[in-house]
Formats: structure tokens, C-alpha cells, sequence
């Protein structure tokens, strides 16, 4: 039976957070570590990071699997797309109809008048 994502994630989480609390509260009850707490929060880090690299090796692939299967299926499944998207595809299309019309349907070219030194004379 497969876990979810959610679920594999919560079991990793509650595994690591006892493998630095169960090291910290019994560091607590030593009478050594009343005034020096910084001290057994630092060595319970260190024991946690420790017991998690040894014993929760299994937990972290099933989190790993399943955020990698849940990515994975967020890129393939179709996304909506945004107004911005719309409206520019939109635009390109009106855009390559005007360029791709006959030049009548465009304007009046024609009437207008050259008045470039290079333009040939039209007598009137």
C-alpha cells in the first residue's frame, strides 16, 4: 500500500522532531544541563541529525518518491492558462491577419503622395 504525499511528509516530520526532543528532555532532567540548555539543544541537534541519517532512511525516500511523483504530475497535467495569455495570443493573431491581408483591405496607400526627392513626379 502506497502512502500519500501528505501523510509520508508527516510521519518524516514527527520522526525527526522525537529524534531531537526525546535526546533534549533527557539532557533536561540532568542536573548539568538546568543552566546550560543552548548547550543540550545543540547536542540534541547533533544526536538528532545523527539517529535521522541512520534510522530514517526509509522514511526520507517514501517523502522523497512522493514529492518527486507529485511534481512530476503537476508539470504534465494541463495547466489554465492566464488572461495575460489570452490577450497576447489575441493580439499575435490580429497581427498576422493585418500583415497577411491583400494591401486594399489595409488602407488607401496609394493616395498618398511621395514627397521624397527620389519619388518620381506625378503630373496632375
Amino acid at each position: 500500500m502506497k502512502k500519500s504525499a501528505g501523510v509520508s511528509l508527516l510521519v518524516y516530520s514527527v520522526l525527526r522532531l522525537a529524534a531531537f526532543l526525546v535526546p533534549f528532555g533527557l539532557m533536561m532532567l540532568l542536573p548539568a544541563f538546568h543552566d546550560l540548555w543552548w548547550l543540550a539543544a545543540i547536542f540534541s541537534a547533533l544526536i538528532g541529525l545523527s539517529i535521522s541519517v541512520l534510522f530514517l532512511r526509509r522514511p526520507l525516500g517514501d517523502v522523497s518518491q512522493s514529492l518527486a511523483a507529485r511534481r512530476e504530475a503537476a508539470e504534465t497535467a494541463p495547466r489554465a492558462r492566464t488572461e495575460r495569455e489570452i490577450e497576447d495570443e489575441l493580439e499575435d493573431e490580429a497581427n498576422d491577419r493585418a500583415m497577411h491581408s491583400p494591401p486594399a483591405s489595409r488602407g488607401r496607400a496609394e493616395n498618398v503622395i511621395d514627397r521624397s526627392p527620389d519619388a518620381p513626379r506625378r503630373d496632375s
